[in-house]
Formats: C-alpha cells, structure tokens, sequence
C-alpha cells in the first residue's frame, strides 16, 4: 500500500470513463487515489436501445449496468455528484450530490484529473423536438418512440442529423471537421426500422429519408463505404436528403432546415448537435467550444495533469465510442507511468482513430465499418451479415460481464475476425 498516493479524479463513469477508472486501477494499482464523480450510479448502454425499442421492450429493463458497485469492487470512491465548476489553477472541482434534490456544493481536489464527463445532446436547442422529435439515445426517448411506433398512421419517417459544431481552436491538421456528431446511429435505425415496417405491414424502406448537414452521410465512414451504403440504400427505396446545413424546427407534420428544404413526416427522428457541458466553455483547458484541448496522450499541453478522453476531448470527432475507448487505454496508462506504477515503455501507441462501428438493420442481420480513410489512412472495410448483429450483441454481454473492462485483444480480434470474414 502506498503512503498518501497521488489523488486521480475520474469526471464521468459511462462508457469512457469507467472504462478508463478499471484500467487506471488494472494499470497504476494503488499507487492512485481513485475518485470517480458521475450524476448517475448506473451507465445506460445506448447503443443497444434501439434493438430493444424495435422489439417493443423496455430498455430501462435491460439496458442499464450499476456502475457504483464494480467501483467498490475495485477500491475505488464513487460520488453520486453533479460537477458544476473545474478550477485548472487551483485543481479543484465543485460538484452538488445529485441523489437528492437542495443538496449543498462541495469541492474536490486532485493531482491528477479526467474529464470524462461525455457531451450534452442538445435536443433543447432544436425547435418542436419537445413535442414532436423522436430518439433512441436514452431509455427515455426509446420508451417514448415504442409508444410512437404503437400508433404509427403509416406516415412518412425522416431520420438524420442536426448541425455537429466541432471547435477548431487547436485542432490538428490531420483530424477533419465534421458537420454531424456520430451518423452511423441514423443509417442504423433505418435499416432496422425498414425492416421493422415490413415485419408489421406497415411500408418498407420507400416510407423513410435519411437526411444530414453535411455533402455525404456518415461522412467519417470513406467515400467508398457510403458510395455502397447509398447504393444499396436506393435499391431498397429510401429517401435521401443532403446538404440541409441544420434543423430548425420540427412540428407536427414534419421538419424544416436551415437550407430551406423541408420533410414531411409522422416520426421525425433526430440526433441533435453534441454540445459540451457548460462548466468547460471559456476555460484555458477547452477549445472555443469546450470541448478539452489534448495531445496524441490525451494529456492537456497547458495543465498537463488534466486528460480527456471520450466525447467531452476535442479530438473524438465524430462521437464514436471506439474512440473513447482507445483514449482511454492511452491516457491509464499515462497517469500509471505519471505515479511510478509502470515505466515509460509501457506507454503503448498515440492516438490514431480510426472509425469501428457495428450496426442493427434486422433480421437478426446487421453491418460492420471498418475504416481509416477519412483520416488519410487506407483501411475501409463494410460488410452486412448474421455476424456483426451477433457481435454487436456479443459486445453488450461481454461489457456487462466485465463491468466495463473488455480484454485487450477485443479489438484487435475484432479485427482480425471481422474484416476477414466474408460479408453478404
């Protein structure tokens, strides 16, 4: 046991932050302190919402992994907190306890921090989403489109994106501006919803249109991979929109945007733009959005005590948690090398991203994207087939198994099985 260990303050304990507080702890040990701060003692596991909306179940029933107890289990503090301010100079953070509403602030100092806390979804910033926009990014929106789907008139549906606003203070040459946050969810959900239609007699593919601010949907997958998206997308019958700039108001008949173009729909589904939460605008540490300003090692280059890693860290563009996921591996292990837990060769590779995305489109059938392009690199690999539906679910059992600790040949196997696997 190490004498008065160095504190390391984990903001956030979703999918990058508890990921990232179990491989400090498998990394640095007890050489750390290890606090852990989030507003929710349970991590929801979005990804899959969709397939349990589409199957008429309830994703508050399945879908939510208690976080507190595998952080007990590893010896660390958990505090059942909303963070409300961060201090870089003095290294204090002032959070309010969330499980009871008139709780008094406290603050929380640390020698080393992670800001992990995701990003906002900005659905109050899109006009009408309130009454008219549909989800599947929590258990709430995905209870509230089940109940949606249950008197769906037949109507057309559009699916798509608001305007994403990246920051581009300190951005790198290398990382692309992206005009949406994540589009993979969008061209999943309309696969699976055709499908879906078609299992209920209600339409098939021809019913829906897919929509984005940008020139191409799902911009971040390569050329080539949307070139055959598109392509199997316009056999099937689906509608596209492109080039909308942003959405500006939904109402009961359908969607209007910032180009000037507008959409009929029943259900208008929507992801919004990703915004970052408002303690970080305007401090040195974040960019003009607030979005943290960091290095290859995820370490800020102003205060280089304090990581970011997942959606909240600049360079996650677009919101993808396979990014997430490899920040958080890098920046463990920079703070086990910071404490003396582990030697400097064990810093492992920088930050390379690289877009590793599986998706639902029913049927028991599902897609998997493999790609680099976007970011100048050569891999683009995209398959549809029994087994990324079969990986997809085999990711959520393994993560709640683990408790938020997939082995560290998951992805590399993933790799290697998938993009050599012949597709359909």
């Amino acid at each position: 046991m190490v004498a008065n260990p160095p504190r390391v303050v984990v903001l956030g304990s979703s999918f990058a932050g508890l990921t990232l507080s179990r491989l400090i702890r498998q990394h640095a040990r007890d050489a750390v302190d290890l606090v852990v701060i989030d507003r929710n003692p349970y991590l929801t596991f979005v990804p899959n919402v969709q397939m349990e909306v589409l199957a008429d179940r309830d994703p508050l029933e399945s879908m939510l992994l208690d976080t507190a107890p595998i952080h007990a289990r590893d010896g660390n503090t958990f505090l059942n907190a909303e963070v409300v301010s961060l201090e870089p100079d003095s290294r204090r953070v002032k959070i309010v306890p969330s499980d009871r509403p008139g709780s008094a602030p406290e603050t929380v100092s640390y020698d080393f921090l992670v800001v992990a806390l995701g990003a906002r979804l900005a659905y109050d910033r899109i006009d009408g989403f309130g009454e008219h926009g549909d989800a599947v990014s929590s258990a709430f929106y995905g209870n509230r489109l089940r109940r949606r789907l249950r008197s769906y008139r037949g109507g057309p549906i559009a699916i798509g994106s608001a305007r994403f606003h990246q920051g581009l203070k300190d951005k790198p040459e290398w990382l692309p501006v992206g005009l949406a946050a994540c589009e993979g969810p969008p061209l999943e959900l309309a696969l699976a919803l055709a499908h879906w239609l078609g299992q209920h007699g209600k339409g098939d593919a021809s019913r829906i249109t897919l929509f984005t601010p940008a020139a191409m949907i799902a911009e971040d997958a390569g050329e080539e991979i949307v070139r055959r998206f598109l392509e199997m997308a316009s056999r099937m019958g689906f509608g596209y929109l492109s080039n909308t700039q942003d959405v500006v108001r939904l109402t009961a008949d359908g969607i209007e945007f910032q180009s000037g173009a507008s959409l009929e729909a029943e259900i208008k589904l929507v992801l919004p733009d990703w915004v970052p939460h408002p303690f970080l605008e305007g401090l040195e540490i974040s960019d003009e959005r607030g979005f943290i300003v960091t290095d290859r090692r995820m370490r800020n280059p102003t205060h280089p005590e304090i990581f970011a890693v997942g959606d909240a860290a600049a360079l996650t563009v677009p919101k993808l948690g396979s990014l997430g996921h490899q920040q958080a591996e890098i920046a463990a292990r920079q703070i086990a090398i910071d404490v003396g837990a582990v030697g400097s060769g064990e810093a492992g590779p920088e930050y390379r991203p690289e877009i590793l995305c599986f998706g639902d489109i029913g049927g028991h059938r599902g897609f998997y994207i493999h790609s680099d392009t976007w970011y100048g690199g050569s891999t683009s690999v995209f398959k549809l087939g029994h087994a990324p539906y079969a990986m997809k679910l085999a990711f959520k059992e393994m993560y709640f198994r683990t408790g938020g600790r997939p082995p560290a040949f998951g992805v590399p196997a993933t790799h290697l099985l998938m993009d050599h696997l012949p597709g359909e």
